[in-house]
């Protein structure tokens, strides 16, 4: 008698709710900067950094060093697009689809 979850708010919940790549990025994050908040409630479109999740330049650099060892290719300090890799959860995981070796 009672409707699956994912029923009540598959329409609107699309743009706030992680891919499977991005709640592992998710995990990613907190474990390596030892996050005080879960990681499925980082919302995909905030900002990672500055006022959204607050991370750092150097929270940045960590995140790509564990990136880097975690998926297989570089994240470059001096690529001009690393303001548009780091906005979001959701940028990143685009990024990271891309560019990962496969296993």
């Amino acid at each position: 008698m009672s409707l699956p979850a994912e029923s009540s708010n598959t329409a609107s919940g699309d743009a706030t709710q992680q891919s499977p790549l991005e709640s592992e990025l998710a995990v990613l994050l907190v474990e390596a900067l030892n996050l005080e908040v879960a990681p499925q409630d980082i919302a995909p479109e905030a900002p990672l950094y500055g006022d959204g999740l607050g991370l750092d330049s150097i929270d940045i650099l960590e995140v790509a060093l564990e990136v880097s060892r975690r998926y297989g290719f570089q994240l470059r300090s001096d690529d001009e697009r690393n303001q548009v890799i780091f906005a979001s959860l959701r940028n990143l995981a685009a990024h990271v689809a891309e560019n990962r070796t496969a296993p």
